[in-house]
């Protein structure tokens, strides 16, 4: 797996650059390819809170999780454990489906615009409902952009606040 390893106004030290990859690599196992996994790995320090950021880009789908906890080695052990729980989840899901169908491009920072403060360009590939839920619960986000397979455009699937879904169809 290849690392993406930084501290937001905080210096990642040698011990914890090792402890956070010794215990991703143990999730190698979950990847067909690990030498094409992407991982990056974000901590940061607010008040007495450690947060740990962890997003893996693998062909066909993304995983992400973030931890706070007030020991940053347990915030890694917590993070990872979200991980692998996520990855389980997938894996189930998926032996019945075909290999998730949407790539993401690194994120891309905007300094000349003020306001944006993250892009990410998507690839659409076309996918059902089902799917783009499993998407989207995947990633942690409350909302997904996919294209439809049936018909073919670029759909807005969102998780209200009574736990259901909902799809903002374009034309």
């Amino acid at each position: 797996m290849k690392y993406s390893i930084r501290g937001e106004k905080l210096d990642v030290t040698d011990s914890i650059r090792e402890y956070v990859m010794d215990k991703l690599n143990k999730m190698e196992k979950y990847f067909d390819n690990p030498e094409t996994v992407s991982v990056k790995i974000l901590f940061s320090v607010r008040g007495r809170e450690q947060k740990v950021e962890v997003t893996i880009n693998s062909k066909g789908y993304d995983l992400r999780a973030e931890v706070s906890h007030s020991d940053m080695y347990a915030a890694i052990d917590l993070v990872i454990d979200k991980l692998e729980t996520q990855m389980r989840k997938h894996k189930s899901k998926m032996m019945s489906r075909e290999r998730a169908q949407v790539v993401f491009e690194d994120e891309i920072y905007d300094e000349e615009i003020q306001d944006v403060i993250k892009r990410k360009k998507v690839y659409l590939k076309p996918m059902d409902e089902e799917e783009a839920i499993i998407q989207m619960e995947m990633l942690g986000h409350t909302f997904y952009v996919f294209k439809d397979i049936k018909t073919e455009s670029v759909n807005v699937l969102y998780k209200r606040y009574d736990d259901t879904y909902g799809v903002i169809e374009t034309n």
